[in-house]
């Protein structure tokens, strides 16, 4: 892909067939966040949120990476005004976790090239990842004295333990796409070519589910770990109740019964 002029959108929106695809735009600086580019994914995410017809969401980025963390160049010219600028980038970026964690359609992340510190963080937080096999992961944050942000250090440790969360966080080493696939980074590596294509068929499989019960069960999975199992128990008595009331259910069951393909509405 070549570099999108700098009249282009820093975030691309569109909609087809139930599939939410948001594409990081600055293909010019690795899609770096600035302000005007996260309040644009913000915007985005919240946009989809809305949309009671959307049942998959997939994140990606233009140009030669998935997204290289926050707009280091930005912060340099920002000079004493830095910490600001960082106010200004990680609130709504926060905010927008948030809504990506809460939202009942499952989450893919798309990624390739450099998937470096923000980047990292919102590719853990997906629910599932797709990762090219030129795709290249670090935490990076140390590099230039900072901490994570982006529930990095919420996700990290979950998914590969704490220890190799330590490792991976104070040394900023990179993991290439093979190395991430052993570590549980991401779910599947397929030829950088293919990419798109595989992003496309799990959003078609995933946007045929049944997205209501997604929801519960991505809830269920990451409120897991801080409840007892009595406490866990009884979400699951209230999820699987909560699912047994839905249009979905009925088809589902009636599909089973049938032996045939059920048809969700994801609802």
């Amino acid at each position: 892909m070549t570099d999108a002029p700098s009249s282009s959108p820093p975030i691309l929106l569109d909609v087809a067939d139930g599939i939410a695809h948001i594409r990081f735009n600055r293909p010019d600086v690795l899609n770096a966040l600035d302000e005007s580019t996260i309040l644009a994914w913000k915007a985005a995410v919240d946009q989809v949120a809305d949309d009671d017809g959307v049942r998959v969401v997939v994140l990606s980025g233009e140009g030669r990476a998935f997204l290289a963390g926050g707009d280091v160049g930005r912060f340099h010219a920002a000079g004493a005004g830095a910490q600001q600028v960082v106010a200004d980038i990680i609130d709504p970026f926060h905010k927008t976790m948030l809504t990506l964690a809460g939202m009942a359609a499952p989450v893919i992340a798309s990624v390739h090239g450099a998937v470096a510190g923000a980047g990292l963080s919102v590719a853990l937080a997906a629910d599932l990842v797709v990762a090219a096999d030129d795709a290249k992961f670090t935490m990076a944050y140390t590099r230039i004295g900072a901490t994570p942000d982006g529930s990095g250090t919420f996700s990290l440790p979950r998914v590969v333990g704490l220890r190799k969360a330590m490792e991976l966080t104070l040394l900023s080493d990179v993991v290439d796409a093979a190395e991430a696939l052993r570590l549980g980074l991401v779910n599947t590596v397929v030829a950088a070519a293919d990419r798109a294509r595989e992003t496309d068929r799990l959003a078609r499989r995933l946007a045929a589910g049944p997205t209501a019960a997604y929801g519960r069960v991505k809830h269920l999975l990451r409120a897991s770990f801080a409840h007892t199992l009595a406490e866990q128990l009884h979400a699951e008595r209230e999820a699987f109740l909560a699912s047994a009331g839905t249009r979905d259910f009925a088809e589902g069951v009636a599909a089973f019964v049938e032996k045939r393909p059920p048809r969700f509405e994801g609802r």
